[in-house]
Parts: C-alpha cells; structure tokens; sequence
C-alpha cells in the first residue's frame, strides 16, 4: 500500500505554517480541522495551513507537498494509532478505542487518494470555505524521469589518480 511522506524543497514550511510536519512523517489531508471555520479564522498562518497544508501524523504539524511513498502495514497502524490519540488529546474524543475508527477512515482515504500514484508523485491539497463547507482538491505533480546529463560526476574514474 502507499501513503504520502511530508517533503520539503526549502525552509518556506517553517516560516509559513505554525507549526511545520517533519520531513518525511507520514500526513494525510486534515481538512477535518477546518470543519468549523469561517471566512473570520482565516488570517495569518491560519490561512496559509487551510489553504494548502497537508496535516502530519506524528508532530500534527503542516506541510506543502507530500511524496507518495510504499507504506508498511505496521507504519500504517502506527499512525492510525498516532492519529486516534489526537483526537482524544486535541478534539475531545472519549477514549482511543471510540477514536480508533475515525482515524483509520482518514488514514484509509489517504491510501485511496495515493493507491493509483507511483511512488516520488507529489501531492498538493487546496481548499476553500463554500456554502456547504470545506472544498478540498488535490493536484499530482509526477517526478520527470532523470536522465545522465541531470546528474553531477564528481572526481575520476581513473584508478591512477
């Protein structure tokens, strides 16, 4: 199965969002955090995390882009189970367990969105407040094939120096 990865090209992340993903943290779209939000919440860093932040699942920070990446069973798990206690510890659920279903929804539709892609496909999220709430759309970037002349050769080949 694959997932998506938090990637990052510069430092921007850092200076844009509250509170940037780690590189490399598996994240999903988190428009669930937006569910409330109105015209009002959308100013500063706020905005700039709804407008194209992927959510991580192990810092609940947020990034631009995200990789598509194979993911093992247990990685899945793990951030289901990462997910399930944020909820608990950030929205209020009651316990892990009545969690738990939640979070694998949201880690399962991640799957979904990223099954069809091969993996180093990058992914970005845009989102928008409507009458009716939050509209997502995802946008896919593929990795161009690198060919020779795209990669530096540093030194000699020669044995003799």
């Amino acid at each position: 199965m694959k997932l998506a990865r938090a990637i990052h090209f510069d430092e921007s992340d850092r200076r844009v969002f509250s509170n940037a993903a780690r590189t490399g943290e598996w994240c999903i779209a988190g428009g669930f955090e937006f569910s409330e939000w109105t015209e009002g919440d959308l100013v500063g860093k706020a905005r700039q995390a709804f407008s194209n932040g992927w959510l991580g699942t192990e810092t609940f920070g947020r990034v631009t882009f995200v990789a598509v990446t194979v993911c093992q069973p247990a990685e899945r798990e793990a951030a289901i189970d990462r997910l399930a206690q944020h909820f608990v510890d950030v929205y209020g659920a009651p316990s892990v367990d009545a969690a738990r279903p939640v979070a694998k929804t949201e880690i399962d539709d991640m799957v979904e969105l990223c099954e069809d892609h091969d993996p180093n496909t990058l992914l970005t999220v845009s989102r928008e407040l409507t009458g009716s709430g939050v509209r997502e759309s995802f946008r896919t970037i593929h990795a161009p094939d690198a060919d020779l002349t795209q990669v530096a050769i540093h030194g000699s080949l020669d044995e003799d120096g």
